[in-house]
């Protein structure tokens, strides 16, 4: 439930945005409101009180938001106030991040290697990328996992791409076990 409420809200989010004209200081406002949720976090213990009306929450937003956000994003967060789906707030900005990537063909890698890429290493790994896939901008998160050896594992979106030294051992070792002597 929490995943379609989530895509649901940060797809009208994202529409909106669109709509104005206004994505990029979305994602600006967006940012200073998750900032101010993880400061404060008595903020979502009161908004989460039960003897608290809603129209007092959607006043403790307006009085903590109004002037510093857009009226976009306060009348936003005051639909999510009404329908009291607070808690979901950082699962719908993080839609909102994704289809903004998806939207601007931005690719989000994650790359997993056995000892630490040299930054010519990864100058030339975005190069490639960028010639083999149809992203215009790629954003990079790197990890050193020594157990694969050597080679590197690639994720995409939901692809992935497995050269590690440790994946091609496993797979030898199945095959010798397939193989029956006489």
């Amino acid at each position: 439930m929490a995943k379609l409420v989530s895509k649901t809200y940060g797809q009208a989010l994202f529409e909106l945005a669109l709509e104005e004209n206004a994505l990029e200081q979305i994602l600006e406002e967006e940012a200073f409101v998750k900032e101010v949720f993880a400061d404060y976090g008595d903020l979502v213990t009161l908004l989460n009180h039960p003897k608290i009306s809603k129209d007092e929450k959607i006043q403790v937003v307006e009085n903590i938001f109004k002037g510093k956000i857009s009226d976009t994003m306060l009348g936003f967060l005051v639909i999510v106030v009404t329908k009291e789906r607070y808690d979901e707030l950082e699962q719908i900005f993080q839609y909102l991040e994704e289809k903004v990537k998806e939207y601007k063909n931005i690719g989000v890698v994650s790359v997993t290697t056995a000892v630490e890429l040299s930054e010519e290493q990864k100058a030339r790994l975005t190069q490639r990328l960028l010639e083999v896939t149809s992203f215009k901008q790629l954003e990079f998160s790197y990890s050193v996992n020594p157990q694969i050896i050597g080679g590197m594992i690639l994720r995409i979106g939901d692809r992935i791409v497995d050269s590690s030294i440790r994946t091609e051992i496993d797979q030898m070792a199945k095959s010798l076990l397939k193989i029956q002597l006489s």
